[in-house]
């Protein structure tokens, strides 16, 4: 608040209406943060005192005005777990299986149906982008790519980015034989034409395609589905595909958002390795680690980055992974703290960095 009191004093603020609007609703957000820690700070002490002087019969009933201040502070503490600039931003989820052929778009399309009853639980809405089927799995997907939209979509979901691994006797295989599959799941946040990303029209290419997809005989019928190539600046070309509906324009609108998205995800990757190198750690990105396990024949579901487990993996698969979101974002803050502290390693210790 301290930071920002010189701009939103400065007349020339408002000759920027954007601008304007972005500063001062960053204002009011900090600003029900610090009245809230401050009416938290004075419960606290005013309940520190009561139990000082409180006969001991009288301390039971403090006990419940306790327990409120606990869920206050509980809560505010979660706030300290969004990090980053655009955790208010919808999340873009691409989500690719591993080798395994069959077992694994199965695996794929199980973890699409997972995020999608996520977002039921949670009131967001959810935009399927692109979706490619595969024959042998009815519900499996070789690949699958949507928006999820509700208040901090990504900052709760950017900690599902990673390697996937189900373990399971498959139903795919006549003698019954386990097996383990794997899906790799993508988490950008939804950058639109309001964060600029230099993009040169000369290094893009569209072309546009009948859609395979879902949607009734205008969109099968008709070339409205867009491939968007883009190769300037890349080692590899990136390519984007939207077959969502039948305009071919907000199909190709739409792809530019993800290339966008796409693009400034790479680039912080960029920034992250840079980072990691100055530090002298060898420790690798997140995309590409492998997260969590869900072993079925066993019924448990285990995040290995936070030790988290789970013994209904049938409720975890249904979109039941709020907890498991909660532990990833606390083990993401003490990682972070622990990284920015001196000497540190961003590896010991990141829970209790987290809270300290």
């Amino acid at each position: 608040m301290a930071e920002l009191e010189p701009e939103l004093n400065d007349p020339n603020l408002w000759g920027d209406p954007n601008r304007a609007r972005s500063v001062t609703q960053e204002a009011n957000r900090l600003q029900k943060v610090v009245d809230g820690f401050a009416r938290l700070e004075d419960d606290v002490q005013g309940l520190a005192e009561l139990f000082e002087l409180a006969e001991e019969d009288d301390k039971q009933e403090l006990e419940a005005e306790q327990a409120r201040v606990e869920r206050e502070l509980d809560a505010l503490y979660r706030e300290t777990l969004f990090k980053g600039s655009h955790t208010d931003r919808a999340a873009i989820l691409t989500i690719k299986p591993g080798a395994g052929g069959t077992e694994s778009s199965d695996w794929a399309g199980m973890l699409m149906r997972m995020y999608q009853r996520y977002a039921e639980r949670n009131g967001f809405t959810v935009e399927l982008l692109d979706a490619v089927g595969n024959d042998a799995a009815p519900n499996g997907v070789d690949y699958a790519q949507m928006i999820l939209r509700g208040e901090r979509a990504f900052g709760f979901l950017q900690v599902e980015g990673g390697v996937h691994r189900l373990v399971r006797v498959s139903p795919f295989d006549a003698q019954n034989r386990r097996h383990t599959s794997f899906a790799a799941v993508e988490v950008m946040p939804e950058i639109d034409d309001t964060i600029e990303v230099d993009i040169d029209p000369k290094d893009v290419r569209v072309d546009v395609y009948r859609s395979s997809g879902p949607g009734g005989q205008s969109v099968n019928t008709t070339d409205s589905a867009v491939r968007v190539a883009y190769r300037a600046g890349t080692p590899d070309e990136i390519v984007v595909t939207c077959q969502d509906g039948k305009s071919q324009i907000k199909n190709r609108e739409k792809a530019m958002t993800v290339l966008r998205s796409r693009l400034w995800e790479r680039a912080e990757a960029r920034r992250r390795e840079e980072q990691m190198k100055a530090r002298g750690e060898q420790k690798s990105i997140e995309w590409g680690s492998q997260i969590r396990s869900y072993v079925l024949d066993k019924q448990y579901v285990k995040d290995h980055r936070t030790g988290a487990m789970r013994h209904d993996p049938g409720q975890v698969l249904d979109g039941d992974i709020e907890d498991l979101i909660w532990a990833g974002l606390e083990w993401r803050a003490g990682e972070t703290a622990s990284a920015e502290a001196p000497g540190g390693n961003g590896s010991a210790g990141a829970a209790e960095a987290a809270r300290a």
